[in-house]
């Protein structure tokens, strides 16, 4: 049975395995050199030298999706692909949980439309989550429960993200009001990038076509709420009935209080899995860029060595980052049978959500 620390929101779990991490990449490549080219009147009048965007995030390159398309599209896509590899009847699907920040509209829910076209039974729960880049370790964790508690055998969990639109309306945004400020607060959206992802969990006991089962044993979460406004993305008011996209990160201050409560989330892990450091032999962290994965992994004495990197080249993808990078950490030999792994994420909010899974 499920057990939950009622301190420190510790959970572990004996019967949960990760059957597939399956993805889609976007098909548009954009390099930080594009994005600088567009924003060459503000880098003038700052006399800011071109390169300073790979410089600073370590980001090359990220991926974008084709003008006009469907969050959804992109997220049966991946779906579909976990279907075919584990080669699970969707009817035994019994919840699919769609945890993109993106969505295809404010209802119904984005799962809906994935649900139907996977074909899932009518018993079926279908619902969206939402918690900023840490949707789909949520959804994980709320599947997880579900399979824990006998209340369904396996899930899924499937997402899809998309930086275009923001990204473009930032630009925008900077060209139009060029301020240091503005430059400073826009900067981490530029690194935005696009990509879908499925996870299928089971416990265990269904016949699957796949040799991939990988042990969920135990997840910690903490939070810092008192920090929600370091990290926003939402809709403001523009004139009369017209609304424009925005977002504004303070990079500086959303860095420190994150590795601060990373720290703490780290100790509540180490603590309930009874592990030390030099136990956990691989870590897959949230892709934010170079500044973040070294002062995260430096605070929590992990060696560098131990972690896959992704964003050099897809950029931060919102909540599809960490599990494809774990996708691609796997297909090249990175993670192997045996290995003790952990998913570290920081989301704003501030959320820090950290899972121990047996490869």
């Amino acid at each position: 049975m499920l057990e939950r620390s009622e301190l420190y929101g510790l959970m572990k779990y004996s019967r949960v395995y990760i059957n597939s991490l399956a993805y889609e990449l976007a098909p548009q490549i954009v390099s930080s050199s594009d994005l600088e080219s567009r924003l060459a009147p503000l880098y003038q009048k700052f006399r800011i030298p071109m390169g300073q965007l790979a410089a600073l995030t370590g980001i090359t390159e990220r991926r974008w999706w084709p003008k006009g398309h469907r969050l959804s599209d992109g997220a049966i896509a991946a779906a579909r692909k976990a279907v075919n590899e584990t080669g699970i009847n969707v009817s035994d699907l019994g919840a699919v949980v769609y945890t993109g920040v993106c969505r295809d509209q404010h209802e119904p829910a984005t799962a809906c439309r994935i649900a139907a076209e996977l074909g899932v039974s009518k018993d079926t729960a279908i619902y969206d989550i939402s918690n900023a880049c840490l949707g789909v370790l949520s959804g994980i964790l709320d599947i997880a429960n579900r399979i824990e508690l006998g209340q369904i055998k396996a899930g899924m969990v499937v997402s899809c993200e998309s930086a275009r639109d923001i990204v473009d309306a930032t630009i925008d945004h900077m060209l139009a009001e060029p301020t240091m400020q503005n430059f400073a607060q826009s900067l981490a959206t530029l690194t935005g990038g696009s990509g879908a992802v499925a996870v299928i969990l089971t416990d265990g006991s269904l016949p699957l076509t796949t040799t991939r089962q990988h042990q969920l044993l135990g997840a910690s979460h903490l939070s810092a709420p008192e920090h929600h406004q370091l990290c926003q993305w939402g809709l403001q008011e523009a004139g009369h009935l017209l609304y424009r996209e925005f977002m504004r990160t303070d990079a500086v201050t959303l860095l420190k209080e994150g590795v601060e409560l990373a720290k703490h989330t780290w100790e509540h892990f180490l603590e309930q899995r009874d592990w030390v450091v030099e136990q956990v032999d691989k870590v897959i962290c949230h892709q934010v860029g170079a500044s973040n994965r070294r002062q995260v992994l430096n605070a929590l004495s992990i060696p560098h060595e131990k972690e896959y990197p992704t964003y050099q080249k897809l950029g931060n993808m919102g909540t599809v980052s960490l599990p494809v990078t774990a996708a691609i950490a796997h297909d090249e030999g990175f993670l192997r049978v045996g290995d003790q792994v952990s998913f570290l994420g920081i989301g704003s909010g501030l959320n820090c959500m950290m899972l121990g899974i047996k490869w």
